[in-house]
This record gives C-alpha cells, structure tokens and sequence, in this order.
C-alpha cells in the first residue's frame, strides 16, 4: 500500500476473510525473505500481530500501558513509524503494511531494539479501523499512498467517503490526520474529498505549511527517491472537527 508504489495486482485479504471480504490491490510480496527475516517473520510477527477480538481494543494489542496510540497507514519499510515510536516511547504504534517485505524490515527493527510500543498488522487497514472503538487514536498517518493514476483505478484510492468516515470514527477529537503524497492529482483527489467529508480542519496558514515538512518529520526512502527523481511531496495536516 503505502510508501512504496504496488503493481496492478489483487487478492482476497486471507487472515480476516471472516470478519472483512474487502479486497486488497498491490503486490503481497516482492522477492524472497532473507532467512533471518523469514524466522522472525514466523516467531516474533504473530507476538506482535493485533488480536481483533481482544477486550481492551487497542490497549490489549500492547504488553505497557501506553499514554496514546497512533496509525500508520501502509507504513513501507517502517522507517517513518519506528521512528515515530523511538521519539514517543508512552505512545503506542500500530502499523499496517500488506507487503511481506516491508513489513519483515519492521518486525527486524522491533526484534533487534525490543521496541515494546509498536503493533504490526500484516493486512488491510480497513479491518483495524473496523476493529478500533471510538475516538480511540490521537492521530493517524497515510503516507505516500498508491495513486491509481488510471481513471478507471480511482476507485481503488485509500482516500475515500468510506475511509475518511472510518479515520474520523476513530480519532479523538482534534485528533491530527496526516496525508503526504508525491502525485499533485492525488493530492487534488484528496482535498476534494476530504472537504466533502466535512469533518477534517486543515491546519495550513501558509504555502510553506503543507511544501515543507514538520520540523520532527521522520523522511523516508521513498521520499528520498521521490525527491531525487523532481517530484515534490506535499504533507497536509488536519485535526477532526465535528461534521458539518
């Protein structure tokens, strides 16, 4: 999903058939797990993987008692989220990626570290929106997300009427929503639909507020590439806002 652009492929989302017959678009898997990833893929994954059924959603994902909890949102390779986490320990990180590769990068990071507030959720993201209780998280983080740029693909865009719903349920209010995107269609798409939502304030005063990223902003490889190559990320910042 995320951070790291997918081929025109699909399907069916396999571990929540029962609970979600969505379909997920994008590669599952690129080359083949190094055999260090591929152990810990099969021994730490499942100890970090969210149990929907839990009680105390999403307290019970964690082992400590964390202060506030926080998504990503197809997190690539992990660098952004992990470093969110190192820099807000009381915080706890949930992260969904569909991608086998990137998400071995992270369950690596957490093994090798012992980071203890990082969750990860090898499958769709719309499943752990649906699983979240109200106003559950301070804030939510969908970076560079798949553009679909064929027209006939657009619906298959994160940003969305269903998902937008999904991300204001489970903000608390002034919650912080963070969308950053390389493609200027996407970002068109995205503003439109967000304003038709009607429950996101966009913070931005000035140009440089959405041209220039936070001053804590974790960069990412992708980013890195998408700026090498001339394409300028632009990063929106919204907070939830009662609908209109």
């Amino acid at each position: 999903m995320a951070d790291e652009p997918n081929n025109d492929l699909h399907e069916r989302d396999t571990a929540s058939d029962k609970v979600n017959k969505r379909l997920i678009y994008g590669r599952r898997q690129g080359h083949r797990l190094h055999k260090k990833q591929a152990r810990l893929v099969d021994e730490t994954l499942p100890r970090l993987t969210p149990d929907l059924a839990a009680d105390n959603v999403p307290a019970d994902w964690f082992a400590k008692k964390c202060d506030d909890y926080v998504l990503e949102i197809g997190f690539g390779g992990g660098e952004h989220l992990a470093a969110r986490a190192l820099a807000n320990p009381q915080s706890g990180f949930i992260g969904c990626e569909p991608f086998l590769n990137g998400v071995a990068k992270l369950v690596a990071l957490v093994a090798d570290e012992g980071r203890d507030n990082i969750a990860i959720y090898q499958n769709d993201a719309r499943t752990i929106l649906d699983a979240l209780s109200d106003a559950a998280l301070g804030a939510v983080y969908l970076l560079y997300p798949d553009p679909w740029p064929k027209k006939r693909h657009h619906k298959r865009r994160f940003v969305s009427a269903e998902n937008l719903s999904a991300i204001h349920r489970v903000l608390r209010p002034g919650g912080m929503f963070f969308l950053v995107s390389d493609i200027a269609d996407y970002i068109d798409w995205s503003l439109i639909q967000i304003g038709a939502h009607g429950g996101f304030a966009w913070t931005a005063e000035k140009a440089d507020d959405w041209r220039v990223p936070p001053s804590d902003w974790p960069s990412t490889r992708y980013e890195a590439k998408a700026l090498a190559a001339g394409r300028r990320p632009v990063y929106l910042h919204f907070t939830k806002t009662a609908r209109d």
